[in-house]
């Protein structure tokens, strides 16, 4: 909102000598946000003066009328001689007053005025219009100077045109309303600055009529609780609007129309009361106010023809002979609040006008206002609440400018539909905004800043506060009594529809009395408290990954049902029973995801569609998976805390969340160059980032079992399932070369995923010993069948081994038709050392065959080449 400074001194007595700077830091220390402060002076440089038209002389021969001018500019041309002017607009006539700027001047957007021969004379200066101005938008002809305008040539031309004043250009929080009007900006730079402030909204106003200004039915009086109307009738309808009024709309960005809608306008800048003007010759019949009914439509202002929602508040007429009437009485001829209609709108012919002022639901108007992508100042003013006490004032006000300006006489009969509720009352404690703040307000000092807003304070008890507003010490008046801090009960103001509860009046408590008094401390953080041991473990996962060469992604927890067909899952998977939103964000994904694959493998997708080809990914994130639900959630309010049970029987019906970790891998794991090829990802490489991921979650590898399963979407024999504990807590390995082709994946794409709330506490591990001696290696390799495990063949070894095994390691797999058919040779690295001692040969290999008969008696396993 753009307001002219000069209009706010109108009702505040603000210092004389403000600067932009002192007004800039008054307005933020309110919590109000400046865009912009602009000296409009200083947007024009140079000569801008006022010239009369002496001489006009029509020059021939050109595409376009061309005027060779004679303008008086009085001494402003150092010479007090008629300065020459080549002018193409045509709207003006011998004697008439212009706005000219003489060369060397600069008009807006850095156009600069100089003599030059054009058309065949000399031009020094130009003649200026609205727009060269930079003070509207009319173009089509120069700026002539209305007769009443005190100004003689040579004066300076800023403040005729209003180029005298700065525009400060505020952006409202919605929460804040009221200040959507010179009204509030007003009141609150009085506060700013400790001066008195004349309330334009409490200006008298004659009440109701026995007789109303004109019929008018309020079916809705929910949406629409208070509607007041007057008539003004014999105006004259080519009155034009002054020019002081048409200054300020433009510097407020509004465009002047006419006179009866450039009032309402203007009002509805200067008091915050969006007010409308119908052409009461158009009207027919009674108006009704209610809501739309399906099938209705109306055709604005703006000249679109909308189709209207049952949600919709409008204003109905009669309509013409023949027209289909709603449920509810008449056709629409407004859209209430937010834009009037082409069929009632004030016209060059309009002589009669009915104004009127009403006051609408806040909730009402914001939702037809987005339904209809109408975001008029009106309506922006509406869904941010605007007090109901003006509408008799606006009315009063907008009658009394259009007889001024416009003639004709105001009718005597006052329409006022009356359904405002009382205002409510909030109790607070007197010392809450010190305990909030941590600033030592003094219950004296809360009264004075609540009544300062407008606010009715009164003590708990119901005894009034002192006429001053400044409370006593003892148990008067504003005081405390001995049992605690004194109770107050504010009544806020009409204008002030935000202020609900005792939070709000804390916060006006703060800002009056100054954001920068409040100490900028930071809290203890209370001691023994970090990150718990999931989040260590899901930080340690995370970072394995992450050093491993895998990218962290974090994808939206929302599928598709298709999904769950397009990753091969049997129709009595338990992951099909997903959670549906109902009011998902898009209705193509409407569930909540019970498997992070699904996710994850769509940003591979993604990844891949852009170009790249070797893609490693990994994303830790809860899934939800529904329970079933023995009663309704219960409906908790805000007016206290829940209790515990209410907590249980609320968690109850949610559904569980268990965190997991998934991994998928696509294309090479080490790049191909001079050094030699590349080798591709696979299935060993998933089953290794699940051992991974075990071990940074802190479970010892004896304690991990991996073995081959079959578990959609991964290949059923390339898949291997981990188990810690004889508990099943994840997969790894190939995806199903069918999902791979659903979902256009490259072959031999490989993906793990692991429930890290199934995985047991870690235990504390004892620091390892460390022996200084040389270790003893040993290669094993060992035949046995194919379809032996070579996960369980190592633990078999490990076991047979005993104390003296330090580490073992799978470093071969080999497959010939000499080892015999259905078997394999599985080579293992054996590292042996002892703690206190050089082993010797002997005891090295003692080990060795202790172990190897382990698993000969485990396997039937045999010695390659033995």
């Amino acid at each position: 909102m753009r307001i002219p400074v000069s209009w706010l001194r109108e009702h505040v007595e603000l210092p004389a000598e403000l600067s932009p700077e002192e007004l800039d830091q008054a307005l933020v220390e309110l919590g109000v946000e400046v865009e912009s402060i602009v000296d409009l002076r200083s947007t024009v440089t140079g000569s801008l003066v006022v010239g009369e038209v002496l001489e006009i002389e029509e020059l021939t021969g050109f595409k376009k009328p061309i005027r060779f001018v004679r303008v008086d500019v009085g001494a402003a041309n150092g010479t007090g001689e008629p300065q020459e002017i080549v002018c193409g607009a045509s709207n003006f006539a011998v004697g008439d007053r212009v706005v000219v700027i003489l060369p060397g001047g600069v008009l807006p957007g850095g156009f600069a005025i100089g003599a030059r021969k054009t058309y065949g004379r000399n031009s020094n200066g130009m003649i200026c219009s609205v727009r060269e101005l930079g003070i509207g938008d009319d173009h089509a002809g120069i700026l002539v100077l209305p007769e009443d305008v005190p100004a003689k040539p040579g004066d300076d031309a800023r403040p005729v045109v209003g180029l005298d004043d700065v525009v400060v250009e505020v952006e409202i929080t919605p929460d804040r309303g009221y200040a959507l009007s010179v009204r509030g900006l007003a009141r609150e730079l009085s506060h700013a600055f400790e001066v008195p402030f004349r309330d334009p909204g409490l200006a008298a106003a004659p009440g109701a009529t026995a007789e109303p200004a004109y019929p008018v039915r309020v079916v809705d009086t929910v949406g629409c609780d208070r509607f007041a109307a007057r008539v003004v009738r014999g105006i004259d309808p080519a009155a034009e609007s002054p020019i002081w009024m048409r200054q300020r709309l433009t510097h407020a960005g509004i465009r002047t129309i006419s006179l009866p809608v450039d009032i309402t306008n203007y009002l509805m800048l200067e008091l915050g009361q969006p007010m409308h003007a119908f052409d009461l010759g158009a009207l027919r019949g009674e108006l009704v106010v209610r809501r739309a009914v399906p099938g209705e439509r109306l055709t604005t202002l703006d000249g679109v023809d909308r189709a209207l929602d049952p949600e919709d508040l409008v204003i109905c007429d009669a309509g013409l002979p023949g027209g289909v009437a709603g449920d509810g009485g008449g056709v629409p001829i407004s859209l209430a609040a937010v834009m009037g209609g082409e069929t009632s709108e004030v016209a060059d012919s309009t002589v009669d006008v009915l104004f009127e002022a009403a006051h609408w639901d806040p909730v009402v108007v914001g939702r037809t206002a987005r339904r209809h992508r109408l975001f008029s100042e009106a309506a922006k003013r509406w869904e941010r609440g605007v007090d109901p006490a003006l509408p008799l004032v606006a009315l009063e006000r907008a009658v009394e400018l259009l007889t001024t300006y416009g003639g004709g006489a105001a009718g005597a009969e006052v329409l006022d539909v009356d359904h405002v509720s009382p205002p409510h009352r909030i109790v607070i404690d007197a010392d809450l905004p010190a305990r909030r703040a941590g600033v030592p307000y003094e219950p004296a000092r809360v009264v004075a800043l609540l009544e300062r807003v407008g606010c009715a304070v009164a003590l708990g008890d119901g005894r009034s506060v002192a006429g001053n507003g400044r409370a006593g010490t003892g148990n008067g008046p504003g005081g405390r009594h001995a049992s605690g801090p004194e109770t107050l009960v504010v009544t806020p103001p009409t204008w002030r529809p935000d202020l609900t509860d005792p939070a709000d009046l804390v916060e006006e408590v703060i800002r009056l009395d100054g954001y920068d008094k409040v100490p900028s401390v930071l809290p203890v953080a209370p001691p023994g408290r970090g990150l718990t041991p999931e989040q260590r473990r899901r930080r340690s996962v995370s970072r394995t990954l992450a050093e491993g060469g895998f990218v962290e992604s974090l994808s939206p927890p929302f599928v598709s049902a298709e999904l769950f067909d397009r990753l091969g899952l049997p129709a009595d998977d338990p992951r099909r029973s997903a959670v549906r939103l109902a009011n998902p964000l898009a209705d193509t994904e409407p569930l909540m995801r019970t498997m992070l694959l699904g996710t994850l493998l769509g940003t591979l997708r993604r990844n891949l569609g852009r170009g790249h080809r070797d893609v490693a990914l990994y994303e830790i994130g809860m899934v939800f998976l529904p329970r079933p639900r023995t009663a309704p959630p219960p409906a908790m309010g805000v007016e206290h805390r829940p209790s515990d049970e209410e907590f249980q029987a609320a968690d109850a019906a949610l559904p569980d969340q268990p965190w997991r970790v998934a991994a998928v891998r696509s294309g090479e794991v080490e790049q191909a160059g001079w050094w030699g090829p590349g080798r591709p990802a696979g299935w060993a490489d998933a089953v290794e980032a699940g051992r991974d991921v075990l071990a940074a979650a802190g479970i010892p590898g004896d304690r991990v079992v991996v073995r081959q399963a079959g578990y959609a979407p991964w290949h059923p024999g390339r898949c291997a399932e981990f188990r810690v504990d004889d508990a099943l807590v994840g997969h790894a390995g190939e995806l199903h070369p069918a999902v791979l082709a659903e979902l256009d994946l490259p072959p031999r794409t490989s993906a793990l995923e692991i429930d890290l709330d199934a995985l047991p506490s870690a235990p504390v591990v004892p620091a390892p010993r460390i022996s200084g001696y040389p270790p003893a290696l040993i290669d094993v390799a060992l035949v046995l069948d194919a379809g032996v495990p070579a996960d369980e063949v190592g633990r078999a070894l490990a076991e047979g081994a005993g104390e003296l095994l330090e580490s073992i390691r799978l470093f071969d797999v080999y497959e010939a038709e000499q080892l015999g058919q259905g078997r394999r040779s599985l080579a293992y690295k054996l590292v042996f050392r002892a703690p206190d001692r050089t082993l010797t040969g002997e005891e090295a290999v003692a080990a060795r065959d202790a172990a190897v008969a382990e698993a000969a008696r485990r396997f039937g396993a045999v010695l390659r080449g033995a």
